[in-house]
């Protein structure tokens, strides 16, 4: 298989603080790794760093992807999701929008993606605006919002943080899904059934200081 992801001596530090020190990470394309460990071992860091959001301090970090930018492939989910003040239509597609898709398009791609992450009536939720949904529906949105691009790689910041019970469940299914589809996902979680859940392979995040 090939290498997506390769992290050598890999460090972010924000002045005096370390926030991430990673002697060696490595992942191949299509695979589902899910990262464990106790606050403050870097995970968040990490998956910022994988997602070319920020740049390491120190150490090596190679991305195997198709792109010249891999932010063209790569998308980050976060723990809490900003939302903007529009409909849920509007937030979904405008990853889409943004890269000058047409609404025949546009509107394909959201039924599609509403309907991965467990909405069974996509349409009547199109008008709906952030502040009508609950805490999971909104982390589904925002999932959704990232599927309709069609990513190579997935990363996931605690996705099942403080959501209700149907949408973990979704949330999950979307993601096992994802292996069919040759996306690569990387999921940061304290939940300690979720690798299991997934079939994944978990790395623990130890947070060594040098």
């Amino acid at each position: 298989m090939k290498t997506l992801f390769e992290a050598h001596v890999l460090c972010r530090r924000y002045g005096d603080l370390t926030a991430l020190y990673l002697p060696f990470f490595s992942m191949e394309k299509g695979e589902t790794v899910v990262l464990t460990g106790r606050n403050g071992s870097g995970k968040s860091t990490l998956l910022r760093l994988l997602a070319f959001l920020e740049k390491p301090t120190s150490g090596t970090l190679f991305y195997g992807g198709n792109a010249a930018d891999p932010r063209r492939e790569i998308t980050l989910l976060l723990q809490e999701p900003y939302l903007m003040k529009a409909s849920v239509y509007w937030n979904v597609t405008l990853g889409l929008r943004l890269r000058g898709a047409d609404e025949k398009s546009m509107r394909e791609g959201y039924r599609d993606a509403m309907l991965a992450v467990g909405f069974t009536d996509p349409d009547n939720m199109a008008s709906r605006g952030p502040g009508a949904l609950s805490g999971g529906e909104r982390q589904r949105i925002a999932l959704a919002s990232r599927l309709i691009l069609s990513p190579a790689v997935l990363l996931l910041d605690e996705p099942t943080s403080n959501v209700d019970e149907a949408s973990e469940k979704a949330i999950l299914n979307v993601v096992r899904s994802l292996h069919e589809r040759e996306v690569s996902v990387i999921c940061a979680t304290h939940d300690r059934d979720i690798p299991a859940a997934l079939g994944a392979r978990e790395v623990g995040i130890v947070g060594k200081r040098p």
